[in-house]
């Protein structure tokens, strides 16, 4: 793969970076829980097709053209492979998943929790993922360890899934065009170029952003743009007093900025520790309409 220019940073979002203390404690847990059967209980208590949560946004475009009528976008995010998480406890996600007859399918990031072999070994379950306008990903603040991202690109391309690095797809159904635009992410690429992911939208495009950080919603949207899909915050994972706050900032699962829609989805893995307090493992759907919203 040709490596990719390496502009100034990103002034997005400032780079996290946690105190050795800290990493030492979670790394612990992690340990602890990890032998005690962390993976199992966390497959069985949030990742079975009969558990699993699957949240519906129905989202209102006006002046939609009748051939996007009811398109069906499934979103998956923040998937963490690694302790907690592996291939084949996806089986029941991808059956929901395929249940929900998606018309495209995107991802929003975070594949890895340490190694790129963890967001490489993923693969095979996004395969399973049948959507006729494709799929498309892009990557999260987890996925640049050792600036390896690019084979992740790779694998997921092998499998029919387009890896968006600062630049639209345009798809064309029944005459009319969605744009799904992808931009790096804000906090740990080299460079977002927004200009640049967005240089091939056209005027009455339907666009469609993926951004793995919300905190780019509000200088992503605009008109025209109905839907940015983000993840990033697992929706605080624990929402409990404290340790919601342990997390990144959680803006909410939906946000309006004038035409455009900010959906944020609460994830399918977990980091640290296998649980989840009032924030379940989802897949979202997403709905076009020229009706109502809900």
């Amino acid at each position: 793969m040709t490596p990719r220019p390496s502009p100034p940073p990103t002034d997005w979002v400032p780079q996290r970076r946690y105190s050795k203390w800290r990493t030492r404690i979670f790394r612990a847990f992690e340990r602890v829980a990890v032998a005690c059967g962390g993976r199992a209980f966390y497959r069985r208590r949030y990742l079975r097709a009969d558990r699993l949560v699957v949240r519906e946004e129905v989202v209102r475009v006006p002046g939609l053209p009748p051939a996007l009528e009811g398109l069906r976008i499934v979103q998956w995010g923040d998937l963490h492979a690694g302790p907690f998480l592996r291939c084949a406890d996806l089986a029941g996600v991808v059956e929901r998943t395929r249940a929900l007859e998606p018309d495209l399918f995107v991802l929003t990031g975070d594949y890895i929790t340490r190694h790129c072999s963890e967001g490489v070994e993923l693969a095979p379950a996004l395969a399973r993922v049948q959507a006729p306008l494709g799929a498309f990903a892009v990557f999260g603040n987890h996925d640049y360890k050792d600036r390896a991202e690019g084979e992740i690109a790779d694998a997921y391309a092998a499998v029919g899934v387009r890896v968006l690095r600062d630049e639209c797809a345009r798809l064309e159904r029944g005459g009319a065009f969605v744009a799904v635009v992808g931009v790096e992410d804000l906090e740990e690429a080299r460079s977002v170029d927004i200009e640049r992911a967005r240089a091939d939208v056209r005027p009455g495009d339907v666009e469609l952003v993926l951004c793995h950080n919300p905190a780019g919603a509000r200088r992503l949207a605009r008109e025209g743009c109905a839907v940015v899909f983000a993840g990033h915050t697992h929706g605080t994972q624990v929402d409990l007093p404290l340790l919601r706050r342990v997390g990144p900032k959680h803006p909410g699962l939906r946000m309006q900025f004038g035409a455009t829609r900010l959906v944020v989805t609460r994830g399918l893995g977990v980091v640290g520790f296998p649980l989840r307090v009032g924030a379940p493992a989802e897949i979202v759907l997403v709905r076009l309409t020229s009706g109502e919203a809900t």
